[in-house]
């Protein structure tokens, strides 16, 4: 039988997958995005096809509830996903995601507290009898506000398992429909997550009518072990980020969950009761979209996706022996378990030139997934001209790299007006920058460096004077050729704070300027935005994350 997102069940016959890219995600350092970033992620999971996206903690900061009160709004359709958000077991924090999840046709509130001795002596500061009380009571309060309720017991991993069935029993009780077990600090192997899962099934007396989740970190490398051990043992949600970014060493990534039950389908069939050559999807996530996603997310939050990194990596379907090449032209299963077109890597040939219309334009950007306002395609639709202008062919990917960068920029409270950089190999690399400021005013300034980016950076400094440590500096190339556009993605630290910052452009040194700017806009706004609660130890944390 197939179940929805918010409905109690012993079993479903497919996995539902719970999105916390723009929560647990954005908690890694530097990852912090405005709200037109996560907006535009939103969008982009809810094409993929998920069924649940976490949205945001909305009592952490104004930012973080408009930011999930806008995807709640326009993501949150009739026929979208559900869009949950994050509170702890405080009334506060239940009523704030409330109110921000409201415009959703489909909202959840996902509610916790910790239940292991570690939390509740050094953190918490509470007793077991307060937590067996405080648990029901919250999730009581947040199903006067929605039907649809989760809860989880933090820590669970380390948690006596016979206290955890007793906090688990009543939150069912009081209106829980999905009880989500996190192994917060990433401290379980395959076989003991799979047991605590096992355990809850026979030792929960109510938990047929909720749906069983699982939440991990990668602190072992092993969140996505540990999930599909869970799989086997009867969860039926997973609760993951795109590329596996989120605190420490992440979360458990999205991709390599899908593709795992997409390729073992005939292994995880039995477990759903279905015949083991069913070739039924076992998740509703659209394969196809989940490299643009990926690159997506990669180049909003300046988090760099590892060449060899499973299923989206560069070097994913790569080959350089010449026995692995010789089997692949033969024949490509010897080496490939799946095909790269199955995630959205296909050969892209020239679609549009520069003699392409706005209408052309528009129409390949909608096939592409991009509904952009009047506004943001003019943008685009400049840029496109600009470098058709420069490139012989311009691919899909060159489309792409366009709109993320052209859409998905920070606000533009510092913008460079103008670059020239003198350089070679017997000069001293100079550069001159012009830049507007907030107030309208322009600053010229110039500065010598070890290279042309270096002299670019330290002229910027000169203008924004804004005390900043480079800590990252990473180029890519959209495409193959030597027309190839490039994607600079830069991290700053400040203050403690991590700020990336993300540009493409056929000019790899203008783009390294860019992207600067584009970091130090944030850390800019981030400075003047203070701080924000940080939903795990309740301390305050960079605004925004």
């Amino acid at each position: 039988m197939n179940i929805s997102p918010s409905s109690g069940s012993e079993t479903s016959d497919r996995i539902i997958i719970f999105d916390t890219t723009l929560r647990d995600g954005e908690q890694s350092p530097g990852a912090t995005l405005n709200v037109d970033e996560k907006l535009t992620i939103a969008r982009q999971l809810a094409r993929l096809g998920v069924d649940i996206i976490e949205a945001g903690f909305p009592f952490a900061s104004p930012g973080d509830f408009e930011a999930v009160s806008k995807i709640a709004e326009i993501v949150g359709t009739e026929n979208g996903p559900t869009i949950c958000g994050l509170a702890r077991a405080t009334q506060q924090d239940i009523k704030t995601a409330a109110e921000a999840i409201k415009p959703a046709a489909h909202g959840r509130i996902h509610t916790f507290i910790a239940t292991s001795d570690i939390h509740l002596e050094y953190k918490l500061k509470k007793t077991r009898q307060e937590v067996l009380e405080i648990a029901p009571e919250m999730v009581a309060y947040a199903k006067s506000f929605v039907d649809d309720v989760e809860f989880s017991p933090e820590d669970a991993g380390r948690s006596d398992p016979e206290f955890m069935y007793q906090v688990l029993e009543r939150a069912i009780a009081a209106g829980a429909t999905t009880i989500n077990i996190p192994d917060t600090v990433g401290y379980t192997t395959p076989q003991e997550f799979g047991a605590i899962i096992k355990g809850i099934k026979e030792n929960v007396p109510n938990i047929d009518q909720a749906i069983i989740s699982v939440h991990g970190h990668n602190d072992l490398g092993l969140a996505v072990a540990n999930f599909l051990e869970a799989v086997k043992n009867g969860a039926r949600q997973l609760e993951c980020t795109i590329n596996g970014i989120g605190e420490r060493a992440g979360n458990a990534a999205l991709e390599e969950l899908v593709m795992a039950l997409h390729v073992r389908r005939q292994y995880f069939n039995p477990f759903f009761g279905r015949p083991a050559e069913s070739e039924a999807p076992l998740t509703k996530i659209d394969t196809h979209q989940i490299y643009k996603t990926s690159r997506l997310v990669s180049n909003l939050t300046g988090m760099f996706v590892q060449p060899n990194k499973a299923i989206v990596g560069a070097n994913a379907f790569a080959h350089e022996s010449g026995i692995h090449q010789d089997g692949v032209l033969k024949h490509k299963l010897t080496y490939e378990i799946m095909d790269a077109q199955s995630i959205g890597l296909t050969d892209n040939q020239i679609v549009l030139g520069k003699h392409s219309g706005r209408n052309a334009f528009r129409t390949r950007l909608k096939e592409l997934g991009f509904d952009l306002s009047d506004q943001d395609l003019n943008k685009a639709f400049l840029r496109f001209k600009d470098v058709a202008d420069k490139k012989k062919e311009v691919t899909d990917w060159d489309l792409e790299a366009i709109v993320n960068d052209e859409t998905s920029q920070a606000p533009e409270l510092f913008r460079l007006e103008h670059i020239q950089v003198s350089c070679g190999d017997h000069s001293c690399p100079t550069a001159t920058v012009t830049v507007l400021t907030p107030d309208g005013e322009e600053r010229t300034d110039a500065a010598i460096g070890t290279g042309p980016v270096d002299a670019i950076y330290k002229a910027i400094n000169r203008v924004v004077d804004i005390p900043n440590q480079l800590i990252e500096f990473s180029v890519q190339s959209v495409t193959a050729g030597i027309d190839a556009m490039g994607e600079v993605t830069i991290r700053l630290r400040h203050e403690g704070r991590i700020f990336s910052g993300h540009a493409a452009s056929t000019d790899v040194v203008v783009a390294s300027a860019h992207a600067y700017m584009h970091a130090l806009n944030r850390l800019y706004v981030s400075v003047g935005q203070g701080v924000a609660v940080h939903p795990q130890h309740g301390k305050p944390v960079a605004a925004g994350k």
